[in-house]
């Protein structure tokens, strides 16, 4: 224990180190650069696709069938606008929730940016504190470090002075202070902390999920695209321009321009709008994950129950000492603690007087033991913990702090012992002197978030550090069902374990590394497990878990390891946040079966149009020419996805999230898209007149099978947007009947090469189309539909 303080750097030392490039200038978590989002956003592999079939297409001087180059504008925009949006909401709520070390400078102590620390800064530590910098030790007083994020050595580690202290890591017992000899980027964390905690959008089941899909699909690209490329040029003999422009028309709609754009814009949205209820993703993904989540881990202190507490009563255990030297010594043992916990801060409101006593030796509180206190000479020797630690749980002491913690309270008993509180047998044999009765305060959102966790079928297991009872009297409140069981209890074999897991509901005096085990054990049984918390000894189990969610008020080391930070400390925000994820999943699913039943039924098309040219190329005639020039695939894209896809990106979803999305979308966009892809080919078929067809005849031919797609693809549409809404409906409704006004304005027929008025082909196409919706809706109706639930034509109102 070290009585001497080191000395800040003055005004002056600062200037020349800021001067000198020695500061802590790590880049933020939160966020990319504006330049990475404008990269990420124009040089996409999507957009130079499309810029190269763009520049062809004007090569041939038809400006109109260059319509689509503008999905290139569209797409750069809208992403870099969302996630500028995004980055805006990130940086302002990551100042706010950002740790801010004390740092002791000659001017005084105060909390500072981590940004704003300099070399050779001397920076306090207390319980819960994340060390920010790598340092040495000038100060300390029982100081443990937990290192176990950066080495994986689970025990935490004593520090003397001159030991050194690495960032990343965080303090568990005692008090100190460190001298900062690595800062920024030379710091041992740094590196690690950048690459993991970068603002991206890839690792996610979504993403992950994503990515196989545009994989495959380039697989399916390359021969489609090769096959109709040599068709359409060398086969069927109408002119390089016809050709080029036929050609790209196969091309364009093969590529899934919207996907990535919309997935991007869905996660920036949630990103802002959780922003707007003062909740920090540090993570983007975790939106997502928080979703999928099915048990959900929460500390009772802090996060069921407001951290602040208040002292309720006061009960003298033995004859000596008395009353008053009972309230001098809790008033010296809180007063003596430079950096109190929520009990010993009640403690200090309650009793502010204290003696002039010197502590000869401190011992600080640890999670693992329970308990700290101080030795005062001829004062005696004090600690102050939990009463079922320190006591044989058979003697009246216990059974009185048993009934007092049964109506919620959480109780600590103060007792003098034997030996100096700093003796490596500590505490020894402990005398009861009194029980002090904290009060501590229900959130009042608490039962409410929780009878929603409950609705949506997400179990929650409270895992308190406090005494059984007590917990289970404030679960019970709360109207958690279950049993309660004591931690101390609880099997060391991991099957055993997550056995026990499933039975009980509540646990009490939970060890810190035992919150990490019960989640792995959780995580063991297939579960998706999120752990809320606020304090030093949540952190291990919110890095492990899935989903880590922490308070706003907790310690800097539960919400550095956090990728959700609740800045207003409402446990109410959680139901939101769920919600957020399913909203971002259900609707990138849609959004996925629309753009991917469009790449289907291209690639099908395409190649259904460069085989039959193969064989038309054996017997020694003219092939088929692809049925649609670039602006009348664009102009089917419009009303079909483009527009729906992004309405239904950003519309309420309280669908339960599922695993299994690559499988499911597939399982509807391959069938969809075939039924697409098949029927306009069959049309396309019928209504072609050969190499020696007018161009009238020819415009009525693509038009014809421009009508079967377009009446499948607007069904397609229908059975995406299910279970209907009101809103649904009148999009769908209003999708079909804009392409009804664009076929029945002359201008809009001559701009985009439509002529309907074969009435024998033009019924037959709209035939065609309703056979191919009819078997769309069939399979939406068949068993084990891609949903995985039974159909539902309706749905409920969507907040």
């Amino acid at each position: 224990m070290t009585t001497s303080l080191a000395t800040g750097l003055t005004h002056a030392e600062v200037a020349q180190r800021v001067a000198e490039g020695k500061v802590n200038d790590v880049p933020s978590r939160a966020t990319r650069s504006v330049a990475d989002i404008v990269r990420a956003n124009v040089f996409t592999r999507i957009n130079a696709i499309l810029g190269v079939l763009f520049a062809i297409v004007l090569a041939t001087g038809s400006v109109i069938n260059g319509l689509f180059g503008f999905l290139i504008i569209v797409n750069s925009v809208v992403g870099m606008v969302q996630e500028m949006r995004a980055k805006q909401t990130l940086d302002r709520l990551a100042i706010v929730g950002q740790a801010k070390p004390l740092v002791r400078r000659a001017d005084g102590t105060r909390e500072l940016l981590p940004s704003a620390v300099v070399l050779d800064d001397i920076i306090e530590l207390g319980p819960g504190d994340q060390v920010v910098v790598d340092g040495v030790v000038v100060e300390e007083s029982g100081l443990e470090i937990d290192e176990s994020l950066l080495s994986g050595e689970a025990d935490p580690v004593l520090k003397r002075i001159d030991d050194a202290v690495m960032s990343g890591s965080f303090v568990v017992a005692g008090t100190g202070a460190c001298r900062a000899t690595r800062v920024g980027h030379d710091a041992y964390a740094a590196r690690l902390a950048a690459q993991a905690s970068r603002f991206t959008l890839v690792r996610s089941e979504l993403r992950t999920g994503i990515n196989k899909i545009l994989q495959l699909i380039t697989y399916l690209l390359i021969p489609a695209g090769l096959l109709i490329i040599y068709t359409q040029m060398f086969t069927t003999h109408v002119g390089w321009r016809q050709s080029v422009l036929r050609t790209v028309g196969a091309l364009v709609p093969m590529v899934p321009e919207g996907l990535v754009l919309m997935t991007s814009i869905a996660f920036a949205v949630g990103v802002v709008r959780l922003g707007r209820r003062q909740c920090l993703v540090q993570e983007l993904p975790a939106i997502e994950g928080l979703a999928r989540v099915n048990v959900v881990c929460a500390d009772k202190t802090g996060t069921l129950t407001e951290n602040r507490m208040q002292v309720a009563s006061l009960q003298r255990l033995d004859s000596v000492p008395g009353m008053d030297a009972i309230v001098d010594v809790l008033a010296s043992l809180a007063a003596g603690d430079a950096r109190p916990n929520a009990s010993i801060q009640a403690i200090a409101e309650a009793y502010r007087n204290p003696p002039d006593w010197t502590a000869t030796a401190t011992a600080p509180f640890k999670s693992a033991t329970k308990w700290s206190g101080a030795s005062y000479g001829e004062h005696g020797n004090w600690v102050l913990g939990a009463p079922d630690v320190l006591l044989d749980p058979s003697s009246a002491a216990a059974e009185q702090a048993e009934t007092a913690g049964s109506h919620g309270l959480r109780v600590l008993l103060l007792g003098s012992t034997d030996r100096p509180v700093d003796h490596p047998d500590g505490p020894g044999r402990v005398v009861p002197a009194a029980l002090i009765m904290l009060e501590q305060k229900v959130r009042p959102d608490a039962r409410e978030t929780l009878d929603y966790l409950a609705v949506q079928g997400i179990s929650v297991k409270v895992l308190s550090g406090d005494n059984a009872v007590s917990v289970s009297a404030v679960a019970s409140a709360l109207g958690l069902g279950g049993e309660t069981l004591d931690a101390r209890k609880l099997p060391t074999d991991p099957g055993d374990l997550a056995e026990t897991l499933e039975k009980y509901t509540t646990f009490g005096r939970v060890r810190p590394d035992q919150k990490r085990v019960m989640v792995r054990a959780l995580q063991s049984l297939g579960n998706t497990v999120a752990m809320t918390g606020d304090g030093v000894n949540d952190v291990l189990a919110l890095k492990d878990a899935d989903i880590g969610v922490a308070m706003g008020t907790g310690s800097s080391a539960s919400r550095a390891v956090a990728q959700i930070v609740l800045l207003d400390n409402k446990f109410a925000t959680l139901p939101y946040v769920v919600g957020e994820g399913r909203r971002v999943i259900g609707n990138i699913e849609r959004v996925s079966n629309l753009f991917l039943t469009k790449t289907v039924y291209s690639v099908l098309l395409a190649l259904l149009i460069g085989l039959t040219g193969l064989a038309a190329k054996v017997l020694g005639i003219n092939a088929l020419t692809f049925p649609f020039e670039p602006i009348q695939v664009t102009t089917a894209a419009w009303f079909t996805i483009g527009i729906p896809a992004f309405i239904l990106s950003l519309a309420p979803n309280n669908e339960r999230a599922q695993s299994g999305f690559v499988r499911r979308v597939m399982k509807a966009a391959v069938p969809n898209g075939a039924v697409a892809g098949i029927a306009t080919f069959v049309c396309y078929l019928l209504a072609f007149r050969g190499a020696t067809a007018s161009p009238a005849q020819q415009m009525q031919a693509s038009t014809s099978a421009l009508i079967t797609l377009l009446v499948i693809a607007v069904w397609v549409l229908a059975v995406v947007a299910r279970p209907y809404t009101w809103w649904r409906v009148i999009l769908v409704v209003w999708s079909g009947a804009a392409y009804v006004v664009i076929f029945s304005i002359p201008l809009a027929r001559q701009q985009f090469m439509l002529d309907p008025s074969n009435i024998a082909l033009t019924t037959t196409a709209l035939a065609i189309g309703v056979l191919g919706a009819a078997i769309v809706e069939a399979l939406w109706w068949l068993p084990g539909s891609p949903s995985g639930d039974v159909p539902r034509f309706w749905g409920q109102p969507e907040g």
